[in-house]
This record gives C-alpha cells, sequence and structure tokens, in this order.
C-alpha cells in the first residue's frame, strides 16, 4: 500500500519506544506512520526489563505474548562488591505480591519485532527501511519528515500534525535543533558477548540480573540471563580504560578485566562463548527540552541513564505512554503546542533523575546496598521500590535525600555481605 502524504502523526524508530507510541495512538483513532529504519530484526544490547513496564505491556495488550514468550523470570536484582561480598538479593515481590512484581530478560530481536507487529495490529501504517534523513519545520513548528525508502533513490517528504522522535540514541530531532546535552561526568564504554552453560543460580534466581564489581572497583559486569540457556555478559567502565587507554583487541581487554572478578569467573569456568565481542560507548545524556511547536521526544531520544539498573527499556516504554497520552489530548484539542506536548516533562523528569541519583550511589567508592540498608534500614522497602521501577508513582524524595546525605558523610566501617 502506497504512504499517505500526511498523517496525524509520524514517529521516527520503531524501538520499544516509538512502538509504544504509535500502537496507543493508532488505537485511539489518530492515523499513524512508524517509520523503521531496519528491514527486519536485529541484534540489541538491553535486555532486561524492570518490573514497572508490566504496567505498560498490560495496556499494549502483549501480556500473553510475554507469559508465552519463554524469556526467563526475573523475580530480583543482586549487586557484588568489589571484595567480592554479594549482597541479599532485592526480591521484587517482598514489597508488593501482585504478578506485576515479577518480569522478564528479553531477547531484544524478538521482543522489538513483537511491539512493532503489535503497533501494525492496532492501526499503526508500519514501513520498514524508512530512515528520518531530517525533521521538517515551517518556522518553529514541527510539520513532518524527509523519509528515505528502500528502493527509492531520492527522499521523499511526508507531512504530519506532530512528529514523534523515537531515534534511539541517534536522537535525531534534538541534535538537528542543538538541545543534545552530553554529560561531562560520567563517559563509559561496554564490552559484552554472550556464553552458554554459565553457572546460573537455581529456583527463584535462576533469572535474576547479578552485578559485579572489579575488584579495583573502577569497573563492572552485568549477567542477564537469556533464553534458550545463554547469559548476556558484559563490562562498563571508563572509556579512557576500557577503550582509549588500552588500544587493542576487546576479547583480550574483556578478558583481563574478567581476572579482576573473581565471583563472575567461577561462573564462567564450564561456559563457551558464543558471539563475537561487541563494544558500545554509553554516555549519558539529556535533551535541554522534552517537547516544541509540533514535536516530542521519548525513550534515548530524550536521555539516557547509566544503563547499571536496567532502566533503558522501561523508560523507553514509561516515557512513550506519557507521550502518547500527551498528544492524544493535544490532537483532541488542537493545540500543538510544546506546552501542550510536553505536559508530562515535570513527572517524567522527576523520575529520571531519581534514577540518576542512585546511579551517582553506585559509581561513588564509598557507597555499598550493604552499608546504606545498615544506615537507612527503614528505607529497604523504598529502595526495592525504585529497582521495581516505581519513581512515578510514589514519592521518592525520602530516598533520594537519604543517598546524597550518605555520599556527603559517609561511614568508615567497610561493607558487609547482607545476610
Amino acid at each position: 500500500m502506497p504512504l499517505s502524504s500526511n498523517y496525524d502523526v509520524i514517529v521516527a524508530g520503531g524501538g520499544p519506544a516509538g512502538s509504544t507510541a504509535a500502537a496507543l495512538l493508532a488505537q485511539e483513532g489518530h492515523s499513524v506512520l512508524l517509520a523503521e529504519k531496519s528491514s527486519g530484526p536485529t541484534f540489541k544490547v538491553g535486555e532486561s526489563l524492570m518490573p514497572s513496564a508490566y504496567w505498560v505491556l498490560e495496556r499494549l495488550g502483549v501480556l500473553d505474548k510475554m507469559r508465552a514468550s519463554g524469556y526467563p523470570a526475573k523475580h530480583s536484582v543482586q549487586f557484588y562488591t568489589p571484595e567480592g561480598h554479594p549482597s541479599k538479593p532485592f526480591y521484587f515481590h517482598e514489597r508488593d505480591a501482585h504478578e506485576s512484581s515479577q518480569t522478564w530478560q528479553v531477547e531484544r530481536e524478538t521482543f522489538d519485532e513483537m511491539l512493532i507487529e503489535n503497533a501494525a495490529s492496532r492501526g499503526a501504517e508500519v514501513v520498514r527501511g524508512a530512515s528520518v534523513k531530517r525533521f521538517l519545520f515551517e518556522e518553529e513548528q514541527a510539520v513532518g519528515v524527509r523519509l528515505q525508502l528502500a528502493g527509492d533513490q531520492e527522499p521523499r517528504s511526508i507531512l504530519g500534525r506532530v512528529v514523534v522522535d523515537a531515534t534511539g540514541q541517534s536522537a535525531r530531532l534534538s541534535r538537528q535543533l542543538g538541545l543534545h546535552l552530553p554529560s561531562e561526568n560520567r563517559r563509559n564504554a561496554a564490552i559484552f558477548t554472550h556464553f552458554e552453560n554459565a553457572r546460573r543460580d537455581s529456583g527463584i534466581d535462576a533469572g535474576a540480573t547479578i552485578i559485579f564489581h572489579t575488584k579495583d572497583g573502577e569497573c563492572w559486569f552485568w549477567f542477564i540471563p537469556q533464553p534458550h540457556g545463554r547469559v548476556s555478559v558484559g563490562v562498563v567502565g571508563p572509556l579512557d580504560r576500557l577503550i582509549q587507554g588500552r588500544q587493542g583487541d576487546p576479547q583480550r581487554i574483556f578478558e583481563e578485566e574478567l581476572t579482576l572478578c573473581e565471583p563472575l569467573g567461577e561462573r564462567l569456568e564450564e561456559a563457551t562463548q558464543t558471539m563475537a565481542m561487541r563494544v558500545i560507548r554509553d554516555f549519558s545524556y539529556r535533551s535541554s527540552q522534552l517537547a516544541g511547536n509540533g514535536w516530542v521526544l521519548v525513550g534515548d531520544a530524550y536521555g539516557f541513564i547509566d544503563p547499571i539498573y536496567s532502566t533503558g527499556v522501561f523508560l523507553a516504554l514509561k516515557s512513550a505512554e506519557m507521550a502518547a497520552d500527551a498528544v492524544h489530548s493535544a490532537l483532541e484539542q488542537d493545540d500543538l503546542t510544546g506546552q501542550a506536548l510536553g505536559s508530562f516533562a515535570e513527572s517524567l523528569g522527576q523520575g529520571l533523575d531519581a534514577f540518576a541519583h542512585l546511579v551517582d550511589a553506585f559509581y561513588d567508592p564509598d557507597f555499598s546496598f550493604g552499608k546504606f540498608l545498615k544506615r537507612y534500614p527503614e528505607l529497604q522497602g523504598d529502595l526495592v521500590d525504585m529497582l521495581v521501577g516505581k519513581v512515578f508513582e510514589k514519592p521518592t524524595e525520602r530516598l533520594v535525600t537519604a543517598l546524597d546525605e550518605m555520599l556527603l558523610s559517609p561511614q568508615s566501617e567497610p561493607a558487609q555481605t547482607l545476610k
């Protein structure tokens, strides 16, 4: 079917954020074009969901597919100190016994395809192999996109009353408008791969995310169970340590860092690597503006937070849900100003800031979850709530204040294993 020349909404990018926004707006009866540059399923990192993603997945109508997917069930997250001491697992259900306290470790190729297919089933027009070359403006009003389709020699102009940028870390619109603000505090890189037959925990802990520090405290590893007996394992550290300071083979660098992480090395002793090492740069950033006249940003196109707490896909889903509601309301009221389209900016910003405080704590050499909960035992529930992703439904000020207090006045006793 040939593309129309005009839509209510054009969504650039068919990842979790774009597919979510497109599905929710299409089911409200708006004409929606979802333009995805890939022609088919592609490998992506970012496999671990937060439990609060449940509510967006429920609204999208895909929970039955998630239950039948074979993705490992994730009930908890656990952290190891640089000394190799494990925290007690943070079990999400101990705070809330609802089904939503269990989530999944997903295979991004199949998960992303499920969401894009869901958007199509709800009425969005999905076009693959379509790259947005530029967002179109008339004065300060976004009016559409220049879209390069596979097989076309020249891009074509497609008009839309609202454009939603869901182009991920490409962040096409914020870069076009000069709004992209990289963080100066944390410039990391990640080297990662997959293994088969790694030693995983049993029972309820079989699908847990586990975070390990290297013994010098400079880097950390993720250990994320995957379908088909695989685990995703990656090391994250300063760019100048992993890449710029050690020119060489990523395989060798990964293996050198692994020697500094004995508890993880033990889990991989009998494992077989199944994928060549991949390298990405994990630079945190945020756009200085969430929305403008006729446009709005969602997911990583707006901002990216360090991946330590697996916030990426959850924030993509949640910000897209918020944006879809704002765009629907703006279209209904014929008010396409930045104020209307970005009406959720304060709520989203408060949630992002709460996660950012927890990230800052993780990277502080004097912080550990064991020491924090020894000093503030009454905040264990609040901490679990944040690890679940409950940063939009309830206040986070008490936990954020305590984190700031501890970072400003750390206690001197060594970190201890939680029993």
